[in-house]
């Protein structure tokens, strides 16, 4: 009887070049599914006051709340899971989960709606944008890490504000609703079909990282949620300063429309600010995340949170276009330093058998940024005015600066004790 010798196992090669195909369809995806959220910068909260007739701006930031709390939570369970089954089933079904929100959105006959219709594309965000985050880390190993992130963030954020600019001009041209969200349609098609028919598993470079490191480490999940949440200096510094980064970026979303739109605006120019914010910071980090791998991380993340509060002075102190255009560049160069920055700096510090949890621990306290952002930004507008939350904001983003620069140590030379360079 012959015997079947079975075929060998491929084994998987970590680097930027060597699974760059893999690489570049993973970031094609990700810029669909900053597509997904850069439909409503410009328009949902004018779509609140004019076509619902809202008028309290914690009612009209609701939207903004509910978002933030479930992308904060969904974010903690795809890190989990992306470690305990893989990351290309949590992507496919954060696209199924994302196929009904440009419906809801659509025609939604109530503000409910539209809350139900952010609460369903926090699910798409956490589940879509945490995996591709962890399967490009996955792929191109340790030496690479700021260029990864970098050139992750920029697809989705470029997306945000070429989605967020179409909307406002279609919005402009054919009105609020619906033809704006007829984009969401093909977006949330497009990501599902690539993620289904062409994304690879990529759990096994992960695996194969960590023989390399000395296998495979068991680390309960509460100790890794303790150790990224405050425990490590580190990893607690990156935590805080990815939540007031997003709180900041909360606040931007939601009272910016609002009150450019107070200064008697058009919507073509609130989608123009609106839009140059997440243009700049997705273009800057082509060169902010790759320019971390040398000059390390810690002075890019404090510096970056202090420009950002100087961007965010700057528009709350202005009353005009141009320098609200400056402060929209400061603010985006600054999220730029930050943003793909803070996830190498994570991908420094922890093993990679458990570093998949340990992201989605750091994404949820920096999603639930969204959440308190909103939250505080609306108590704050309603209570002293739009001009007080927006400056309130800027405070509290430079003072998280302060706690980078105080407590935080470079994690290129962790990286380099643990054999990564």
């Amino acid at each position: 009887m012959t015997s079947i010798t079975p075929a060998p196992q491929t084994v998987p090669v970590l680097g930027f070049r060597q699974n760059l195909a893999q690489f570049s369809l993973l970031v094609l995806v990700t810029a669909f599914v900053g597509g997904m959220v850069g439909l409503e910068r410009a328009i949902l909260p004018l779509i609140a006051e004019r076509e619902f007739g809202l008028v309290s701006k914690s009612v009209i930031l609701s939207f903004i709340v509910g978002f933030g709390f479930v992308k904060a939570f969904t974010n903690l369970a795809a890190g989990r899971f992306s470690d305990r089954i893989g990351r290309k089933g949590l992507l496919v079904a954060g696209w199924i989960v994302g196929l009904p929100v440009p419906f809801l959105l659509m025609w939604a006959p109530s503000w409910g709606w539209i809350t139900v219709a952010n609460l369903l594309l926090g699910i798409n965000q956490g589940l879509c944008w945490s995996t591709t985050v962890i399967m490009k880390i996955d792929l191109v190993g340790p030496q690479r890490r700021g260029l990864a992130m970098g050139l992750n963030e920029f697809a989705g954020y470029f997306a945000v504000a070429i989605t967020a600019l179409a909307s406002g001009y279609i919005a402009a041209a054919y009105g609020l609703r619906s033809a704006p969200f007829y984009l969401g349609i093909g977006i949330a098609a497009a990501g599902l079909f690539l993620s289904i028919f062409f994304v690879r598993e990529t759990h096994g470079h992960a695996r194969h990282e960590a023989k390399g490191q000395g296998g495979a480490v068991s680390v309960p999940f509460k100790g890794i949620f303790t150790l990224t949440s405050w425990r490590d200096r580190n990893l607690f510094s990156c935590s805080q300063a990815g939540m007031v980064n997003n709180l900041n970026d909360g606040m931007a979303w939601g009272l910016f429309p609002l009150f450019f739109a107070a200064a008697n605006l058009s919507v073509e120019r609130i989608a123009i600010l609106a839009a140059t914010y997440p243009a700049v910071w997705g273009v800057c980090q082509l060169f902010t995340g790759a320019l971390s791998d040398r000059v390390g991380r810690k002075w890019m993340i404090a510096c970056g949170m202090w420009v950002q509060a100087g961007g965010i002075g700057l528009i709350a102190a202005a009353s005009s276009f141009s320098p609200w255009m400056t402060g929209a560049v400061l603010l985006g160069v600054g999220t730029a330093m930050v943003y793909p920055t803070l996830l190498a700096a994570i991908g420094d510090v922890v093993h990679p058998s458990w570093r998949a949890s340990a992201v989605g621990v750091y994404r949820l306290w920096r999603d639930a940024g969204y959440a308190l952002g909103a939250l505080l930004a609306g108590i704050i507008a309603d209570a002293l005015g739009i001009v007080w939350a927006i400056a309130a904001v800027g405070v509290l983003t430079l003072a998280s600066g302060l706690v980078v620069a105080l407590r935080m140590s470079e994690t290129l030379a962790e990286r380099k004790t643990r054999g990564g360079n």
